[in-house]
């Protein structure tokens, strides 16, 4: 950063930035299905640089290095948690393609590219995208059948989130979703989840008996970060359900509007409304459902990412900035605000 502030390496700075984008979106056109996704590609290929290349030479080397393991924590997350985010938008719309992001002779090659071969650097078990998440959340809308619905809890409390967490881990190793696809007799997507529960495991088992060591820093704390924040994420998502309405995703689906939204991953009732369409349309199609929305009393916030909502609403309790934050469908004023979102966040539903 500080670099950058001097004219000279920030023109160079500039420069190789504008060659490497030109060389990504022919790339891009190349090998993608929609060059619209090349910000995931860009995603792809940097972690391709980074972070695989730091968990092989770790491998060879046998005992940890702390400075690879810094390395690798950084190449995952970010300074700032920037690129789980990235790497979660894009491992989300991924799942949501038949085909993955590549098209072609590079499906055949590359396939889910990053919840079939990146995601294990992240604790991400295989199918948790393509089926666990289409074809049971999307099909439950975090409804009372989800194994991700939050209902049952305060989502104001932190002892509840902590509770949920420890719950959560049974969906992120694969367990709840299998035994959902059992007890519903959906054999094909109960055999998808066995399959990529056996996958993950084995992978898990390789590392750990190569040497333990490594596989705590490299592969369990990875997948212990990954309940965190996929509980977070689903905790945030859904949090706001009407208690008189509680299976009514267009009620319990939250809308965040925020400067830094990868992929538009913020507009996610419009996600679950057509969960097909191309992320860039999204900003479209919410102007659309702007009056069903409005019937259904849809919440939508401004200047926030869902990590500050998850900061906001469970571990700091501030509805007060919420209720700041709340874009109303109708004039309220900050009393009828913090009602609302108290009556949204209410542990009772009347089913």
């Amino acid at each position: 950063m500080l670099l950058r502030r001097v004219r000279p390496f920030r023109d160079t700075y500039e420069f190789l930035s504008r060659a490497y984008d030109r060389i990504l979106d022919r790339l891009g056109k190349e090998v993608l299905q929609d060059p619209r996704d090349t910000p995931a590609l860009r995603l792809m290929v940097s972690l391709t640089l980074t972070a695989v290349p730091i968990f092989a030479i770790q491998l060879v080397l046998g005992k940890p290095r702390l400075l690879f393991v810094i390395a690798f924590y950084l190449s995952l997350y970010g300074l700032r948690f920037q690129r789980f985010v990235r790497m979660f938008s894009a491992s989300h719309l991924e799942a949501h393609r038949r085909h993955g992001f590549f098209s072609g002779k590079y499906e055949k090659v590359f396939g889910r590219y990053l919840e079939f071969f990146l995601g294990y650097l992240y604790g991400n078990a295989p199918e948790l995208g393509r089926t666990a998440h289409v074809c049971l959340h999307h099909r439950e809308n975090s409804g009372p059948d989800d194994t991700r619905n939050n209902m049952g809890y305060d989502r104001t409390s932190r002892l509840d989130f902590v509770w949920y967490l420890s719950d959560n881990i049974w969906t992120v190793l694969g367990i709840a979703p299998y035994a959902y696809f059992r007890a519903r007799g959906d054999e094909k997507h109960r055999r998808r989840m066995l399959w990529g529960m056996t996958r993950y495991y084995a992978y898990f088992a390789a590392v750990f008996i190569y040497d333990w060591r490594i596989g705590t820093l490299f592969v369990l704390v990875p997948l212990l970060c990954m309940n965190f924040i996929n509980a977070i994420t689903a905790w945030v998502q859904h949090a706001f359900c009407d208690p008189e309405r509680p299976g009514d995703y267009f009620a319990n689906s939250v809308t965040v509007v925020d400067e830094v939204n990868f992929l538009n991953e913020g507009y996610h009732l419009c996600h679950h409304h057509r969960a097909s369409l191309h992320w860039t349309e999204m900003p479209v199609h919410f102007e659309r459902l702007r009056d069903r929305m409005r019937e259904s009393g849809s919440l939508v916030f401004r200047d926030l990412d869902f990590l500050g909502l998850f900061l906001e609403l469970t571990l700091f309790r501030r509805m007060d900035v919420l209720a700041e934050k709340l874009v109303p469908w109708e004039p309220m004023n900050h009393e009828q605000k913090l009602a609302l979102l108290m009556k949204r966040t209410s542990l009772r539903t009347t089913d």
